[in-house]
This record gives structure tokens, sequence and C-alpha cells, in this order.
């Protein structure tokens, strides 16, 4: 099974389920969840002392959340089958180390682990809250001028944006001049919306980081994450991605050492659509040979040449268009919610992953963007949209 490392909630969570799937359940109770978005809470089962195995740790007191909506799932923005979410409950005893370049994560057991010194690291003590870490930093905003403002933020390892920020979480804390709105993502409790925009400075310790995006959101999405008054937003994977991390549960405390990617820039979608993965459709493909009988040695007199034809089924993967962000290139060129992906600039999007896709998206202002989409069901219309990037923030 796959799971998220999600050091931004308390239980593991279970959902993806099939009704082919066989789990085994212990003192089940029925619950309701919340959490970010403006739905309502969603039904879920708690079932306690489950044993889980990840790698070479073991726990066998563990409490697990399971979702049985349907309509909850990761898969879609991931792209591949998610099943679940790990939380603070496994990782509580445990020192562990992220490495994004590598994409590789390490649990150590604290009574083992000998820590090097690291003159280029920098360390943060952690503050716990219901089981989740936070630290303070600093942020800067254009509507304040120069000015450092303290900030006490989640250490959100499953989020995918650098920083949420919760709008009016202080006085000074506002949306900066700059922005457009966007779906940020899917909580427990919904849809996330929010505006998308970039600070001109975000400080972690001596580390400096120039011109990220954050994004702002308000206190209807973020109603049953501000009940810890202190929290003013998020750190999320896109900013953490630029440093090797440690998270030392048993000491409290956060490590950081910049990598490779510590200077590469904040870029964010620029077509104005939202891709899921839409399953696999099965797509019949023709294998095409070109066959040369040369008869004799005169080639240029007796050489036949014809092609043998033949075909063959295969599962390919399927992507649709989620939301058409208003007034976006993608919007006004014609792109529509529920459009099929079929080509972006002439190359079949089988051959390219959910995250690639999006990348393209990313990439250089001004780029012109050629895509081919079905609309309307397997049968549907086939269509084809020309439109060029552009930045909003």
């Amino acid at each position: 099974m796959s799971f998220i490392l999600d050091t931004g909630v308390q239980k593991n969570i279970l959902f993806s389920l099939s009704k082919k799937d066989s789990l085994g359940l212990n003192n089940v109770e029925k619950v309701t969840l919340q959490g970010l978005g403006r739905g309502k809470e969603i039904n879920a089962l708690l079932s306690h002392f489950n044993e889980i195995k990840v790698g070479d740790v073991r726990s066998r007191n563990e409490s697990v959340y399971v979702i049985l909506n349907e309509q909850f799932q990761f898969s879609g923005k991931m792209g591949i089958t998610i099943h679940g979410i790990i939380g603070y409950q496994l990782l509580k005893d445990l020192i562990v180390r992220i490495n994004y370049k590598s994409k590789k994560i390490t649990f150590y057991n604290p009574k083992n682990y000998r820590s090097k010194i690291c003159r280029k690291c920098e360390v943060f003590p952690l503050e716990f809250y219901r089981n989740k870490p936070y630290i303070d930093i600093g942020i800067q905003l254009d509507t304040v001028g120069n000015e450092i403002i303290p900030v006490k933020m989640l250490i959100d390892s499953g989020g995918s944006d650098a920083l949420w920020i919760f709008e009016n979480s202080k006085e000074k804390i506002q949306t900066p001049l700059r922005y457009f709105s966007a779906i940020l993502g899917e909580g427990l409790s919904g849809t996330i919306y929010g505006n998308k925009s970039r600070i001109p400075k975000v400080k972690l310790g001596k580390f400096e980081i120039v011109q990220p995006t954050a994004s702002f959101l308000d206190t209807l999405t973020t109603y049953n994450a501000r009940k810890f008054e202190e929290r003013n937003g998020s750190i999320g994977g896109n900013l953490l991605k630029r440093f090797k991390v440690w998270i030392d549960y048993p000491n409290k405390k956060l490590i950081l050492k910049k990598n490779a990617s510590f200077s590469g820039g904040f870029e964010y979608n620029m077509s104005g659509i939202d891709i899921l993965y839409n399953g696999e459709e099965l797509v019949m493909e023709l294998n095409e040979k070109k066959v040369v009988d040369f008869g004799s040695r005169d080639i240029s007199n007796n050489s036949t040449v014809f092609f043998s034809k033949n075909y063959h089924f295969k599962f390919i993967p399927s992507y649709r268009v989620s939301n058409v962000l208003k007034d976006s290139p993608a919007e006004m060129a014609g792109v529509l919610q529920g459009d099929v992906l079929l080509k972006i600039n002439e190359i079949a999007v089988h051959r390219y992953s959910i995250g690639e896709i999006i990348a393209k998206f990313q990439r250089k202002e001004g780029k012109q963007i050629r895509l081919t989409i079905r609309r309307g069901g397997i049968e549907g219309r086939i269509l084809t949209f020309k439109f060029r990037l552009k930045k909003r923030i």
C-alpha cells in the first residue's frame, strides 16, 4: 500500500479502499472528522490497537481512521493510487530524515542515533500542539514595507505548496497587492480556496528565501485550523524540498541544511487548468512495419516494398481537467472543466506522469501550449486549443 508521510496529521488515515480490499480492524467505533475546507464533517471509522509496518519500523498499538467516502481521495491529484496518510502517531518516537533530492525517507531509533556536528545546519525548537509540530519564522509582506513579521507555522510535509498563510491571523497579515484566486487543494472538509501570490522574503533562522509563492487562506476555509490561535499558517513541500530535513520528535527539534535546490525559483501553473488522474482507458494502437523484399541481387529492378500492419490493445493513463481558473489563458482559449486531455504539443499525454504534465505549464512565460482534448465522453468531439502561458503574480 502507498501512503503520504504527513507531519501535519495526528493519527494515521486510510482511504481509497475498494470492495476487493480485505482489512482486519480492531476495536472499531463510528466518528466524524473535520479539517480544512468549507464543507461539513465526514463520517469515518476509528480503529484501535492495530499493527502498522513501514520498512523496518513496526508499531503494534496504532489507531487508524478509515474514511469510507469514495469521493475522498488523493490518487487523482497524485496520478498514482494513494491508500492513506501516516502521521504523528507512528513518528512520535523516531528521528525522521527526509532527503528530497534522493527521494528517500529514513527512520532512526533515537537510542542508536549519533548526530554529527553540522556547521551549515540550522536547528529550530519545535512546539507541539495537538501532536503537530510548529516553528517560529519570519515573513515579509509588500503590504507592510520591509518589516519582518514573526509567525508560527505548522511543518506540513504533506502539503505541496511552499507557504500557506492565514489571512488576518495577525493584524498585519493581509493578501498582497498582486494575487489571483485559485483552488489550492482538497481537505477533509472539502475544497480549499485561497489567493495565490508571492511575498518578498521568508526567513528561517539564517536562511533567507526571496520571492517564494504563498497562498493566503480566509477564515472560513481555515476555521478548524485556527483553533490554535497562535498559528499563522503552514510550511509545505515546495519550501521544505530546498533542504535536507531532520525532524527529531523525542527531542522536539527540526534541523535544516540547504541542498542544491535552495536557490531555485518558485514556479506555478500558468495555464489556469487543474489536472486530475482519470483512471485508465483501453486503447487500440497500430503497429506498422516496413518490409523490403529484394527478390534478387538486382535491387534497382526487383526489390518490392510493402507494409505489414497489426494492432494491439493496452491500458493507458487518462487525465481530465478538474477546474479552469477564470480569465486564465486556458479559459480564454476555450478549455472547459471535464475535458479529457489527449495531447500536449502533439505528444500523447499518456507518455507523461501527472507531475510532468503540470511541469509543462510552469516552465516559461509566453510558451505556446497546443492542447488536444476530448469533450463529451468516450465518443465525444476531438478539439484542439492554443494558448500561451502567462504570469499572474
